[in-house]
């Protein structure tokens, strides 16, 4: 009987443990999953583009293709990619992270002139619309462009995640890191799947609601969803420049050149009288305006040598699926 208690009491033991260790997993993954803020809003906010000219019948099924896409991209591919990395050489993580910063400042950056630029988007037809003649094909080929561009995305979420992570041991480390991708990839493409369809579900409200008030939500939800879809984009795009000129801020420093950040942080001080919204507030403008005028800096280097040379390595293939 002493015996069973004793083993009762080595596997109570156990499980508070491995509760112990649920918890920590849980916590180490919200607390990396929220420094991939800028990524995952800018994420949500161009991901409903792809499905922008299908049937309502086949929005869903295409934002499913692309969320099994990104998980496969950052369990598959990413995660045991990061964890080597940390492992071998762990003193990559910050470099990497300083590129990875540099893209979010150059997209950022490059959207920002793109939208004060004129420019004209309009082709196809003479009413401006798109004939598709094989609509089967169009989606496979939206599809494999999204889960290609999920791709660089879900690398900076890994990246970022893998420098927030504190665990003590491999296991925890690549379990916290399972957990932050397929909590992102729920995220983000669930509320792309909810984006994407509450003009769907609003038309119906107008339509078959039995009341006034009802009829009127579903016609204030249509109206509504344009300019939420405009919000995200600016709130991305934001974000994209704050998380990038933070990132690289930061991975400066922890790379031993530590007056960037410093100065960012004793201006705050000074300016924010003491209040900790406004010390932060004056941070992330500080590191807005770092992340814009990087990204201004890249916009040549990116249009003059990138884009020339992914154009020659896989300008051929695109051509190929137009």
């Amino acid at each position: 009987m002493s015996g069973l208690l004793a083993l009762l009491d080595d596997v109570s033991a156990i499980a508070k443990v491995a509760a112990a260790s649920v918890d920590d997993i849980g916590a180490a993954a919200m607390k990396a999953g929220s420094k991939t803020a800028g990524v995952i809003i800018d994420d949500a906010a161009v991901t409903p583009k792809y499905v922008q000219g299908f049937a309502p019948a086949r929005e869903l099924p295409i934002i499913w293709r692309i969320a099994r896409g990104s998980l496969i991209n950052k369990l598959v591919f990413l995660m045991p990619a990061a964890l080597l990395m940390a492992a071998v050489a762990p003193w990559l993580v910050w470099p990497l992270l300083i590129l990875g910063g540099s893209y979010l400042a150059f997209e950022g950056a490059e959207k920002i002139v793109h939208a004060l630029t004129k420019h004209d988007e309009t082709s196809g037809g003479p009413d401006g619309s798109h004939a598709v003649k094989d609509p089967m094909h169009l989606e496979e080929q939206k599809v494999k462009g999204a889960i290609k561009t999920d791709f660089i995305l879900s690398a900076e979420i890994m990246v970022i995640s893998l420098s927030a992570i504190e665990a003590p041991n491999f296991w925890m480390q690549a379990a916290t890191l399972a957990v932050v991708a397929v909590l992102i990839t729920a995220a983000v493409y669930g509320s792309v799947a909810v984006i994407v369809k509450m003009d769907d579900i609003g038309l119906w409200l107008s339509q078959v609601a039995r009341t006034g008030f009802g009829r009127w939500l579903g016609r204030a939800i249509v109206k509504f969803m344009p300019w939420l879809l405009k919000a995200l984009a600016i709130i991305g795009t934001a974000a994209m420049l704050w998380v990038g000129g933070s990132i690289i801020v930061h991975s400066l420093h922890e790379m031993g050149w530590h007056w960037p950040e410093e100065f960012i942080h004793d201006l705050a001080v000074a300016y924010g009288q003491g209040q900790p919204a406004l010390e932060w507030g004056i941070t992330a403008a500080v590191d807005f305006v770092i992340g814009f005028v990087w990204g201004l800096i890249l916009i040549p280097v990116g249009v003059k040598v990138v884009a020339p040379v992914w154009s020659s390595l896989f300008g051929g293939k695109e051509k190929a699926a137009h």
